[in-house]
């Protein structure tokens, strides 16, 4: 193929992406990451908490090479994707209504699970190139699901940089963007990276953050993001980080929300046009938490079918539920709390309640702690339960 014709069907996959609803495209090499060693730091760390599918020897050597997905890789395309955001330019802080027993769900999982979404329209954008082509090419399709550093693969690919709070920001379009990945058996002309750094003195995300996750070395530790502890942490919130959950039900928009290359320099003045899929659904943006704490699993099964809340499960998500309403002192929700301590079938989702409502306090609460001890069989609920009535000052 010729440098003409590399060139035109680059356009020429660069129109056929925006048509599929990806905003970003760009293309890079198949070299090995340059952010490679931090990365096997930031592993060697512990901050990565429980997810010990990034820690495997087969995912290291992945990530140190492209070549090691697809040996024939010899272009890598980068795509990012729109999602509606949390916060629009001008406004500082959540449009979202502040009703006081509603929580907060993260602006991605507001509507359908963006890893099937964006995987019919890599496979699309595939389909096409081929048909450019005239043959099959090899080709690997990832959408944060990959074992690839994939914001130092959209920085190298020309599409913004990787700010403060570890999210790639795209100058006057900010961070709110998903990314996806298409390794190609195909030379592809590369762009050149993005090799400024916008961010400059501004620590707007390292201060707003509730818990201080976010590390000056433009990494995270995951052990204390509201996302991790509320989708990828499996069993119980850690004591001394509940108080600072908030409202937050699932993930954390937080460090996006003060941005200003989110809410001042961005240059679209109304919500995007996004993938239709990526719509609200109704009562998930903010869940009313008293209602959420109730839903059976039929009920959680149905409300966030192929929704990416599925991903916590009904014990994780009902278990921030919980937390949320103690974090945020809402006595409105002691009488849910003690239905769930009473009643659901989890123990997580039942320790969780027990620290909610040793929170809260009041009679009702002291009450539903009492008759739970005399009748809770599980160990790890019977010690929150203990230790919800040290903290309201009774020893039952």
């Amino acid at each position: 193929m010729s440098t003409e014709q590399s060139a035109n069907l680059r356009q020429a996959i660069e129109v056929q992406a925006r048509r599929l609803g990806f905003d970003l495209v760009g293309v890079t090499t198949p070299d090995s990451p340059l952010h490679y060693e931090v990365y096997k730091n930031w592993l060697a760390a512990g901050r990565h908490g429980e997810m010990d599918y990034l820690a495997t020897e087969r995912s290291l050597v992945r990530r140190a090479d492209p070549r090691q997905i697809l040996s024939e890789c010899r272009s890598i395309l980068v795509l990012g994707a729109r999602y509606s955001p949390s916060v629009f330019p001008g406004q500082a802080g959540s449009p979202l209504s502040e009703s006081p027993v509603t929580g907060k769900v993260a602006a991605y999982a507001w509507g359908a699970d963006y890893h099937d979404v964006l995987a019919t329209r890599l496979k699309m954008l595939v389909s096409f190139i081929e048909a450019q082509v005239g043959a099959s090419l090899p080709n690997r399709r990832y959408t944060d699901t990959g074992p690839l550093l994939e914001r130092e693969l959209a920085q190298r690919a020309g599409l913004g940089w990787i700010g403060k709070n570890t999210c790639l920001i795209t100058p006057h379009q900010g961070s709110y963007f998903l990314l996806a990945e298409i390794l190609l058996g195909l030379d592809l002309p590369a762009d050149a990276p993005f090799i400024f750094d916008r961010c400059g003195t501004c620590t707007r995300c390292l201060k707003a953050c509730p818990t201080g996750c976010i590390l000056p070395d433009r990494t995270i530790d995951a052990r204390r993001c509201l996302s991790y502890l509320t989708i990828e942490l499996k069993g119980s919130i850690p004591a001394e980080l509940r108080p600072r959950v908030g409202e937050w039900v699932f993930g954390c928009d937080i460090c996006q929300q003060v941005c200003p290359w989110n809410v001042r320099f961005a240059t679209w003045s109304s919500p995007p046009a996004a993938i239709p899929e990526f719509s609200a659904r109704p009562g998930v943006p903010q869940p009313e938490l008293t209602q959420e704490l109730a839903l059976s699993s039929d009920q959680f099964s149905r409300k966030f079918k192929d929704s990416p809340v599925k991903r916590a499960r009904r014990d994780g998500y009902l278990r921030n539920v919980a937390v949320a309403l103690g974090s945020l002192g809402l006595p409105a929700g002691v009488p849910a709390l003690a239905k769930a301590l009473s009643d659901d079938p989890e123990p997580l989702v039942r320790s969780h309640a027990a620290w909610a409502l040793g929170q809260l306090g009041g009679s009702a609460a002291l009450q539903a702690l009492s008759a739970a001890a005399r009748s809770e069989i599980d160990d790890e609920v019977l010690k929150e339960i203990g230790f919800a009535q040290s903290s309201l000052g009774l020893d039952d």
